[in-house]
């Protein structure tokens, strides 16, 4: 799905980066995986669509943009978003603290 000229790729169900797995008010995020420079909403539809294994994103790589805000389309940087207390630096959109606990799937801990 092209989200603001950003393709977004799995089932994703809205034009703010929900899909079916994650779709809470606060489900807007999709992230650019390190190893097809893709971005997906979430891992599962990563499985699902990418044929491939996930390679996470090393620390020394977290100035990398690899974070979409569904809300207001921009693009942070892995630290920005991990310094980010779940809310968007750009519009204050909040981002479910729940992915914190897929953390460890998308970024190698520094």
């Amino acid at each position: 799905m092209l989200i603001h000229n950003k393709e977004v790729k799995g089932q994703v169900i809205d034009s703010q980066t929900r899909c079916e797995h994650y779709h809470t008010d606060r489900d807007i995020i999709a992230i650019k995986f390190k190893c097809c420079n893709t971005y997906y909403p979430c891992y599962q539809c990563h499985e699902e669509e990418a044929g491939h294994s996930i390679e996470r994103w090393k620390a020394e790589e977290y100035n990398q943009k690899a974070i979409l805000c569904g809300s207001c389309v921009t693009e942070l940087t892995i630290e920005d978003y991990l310094k980010s207390n779940n809310k968007c630096p750009n519009c204050e959109a909040l981002f479910n603290p729940g992915c914190q606990l897929h953390y460890h799937l998308y970024f190698e801990t520094k």
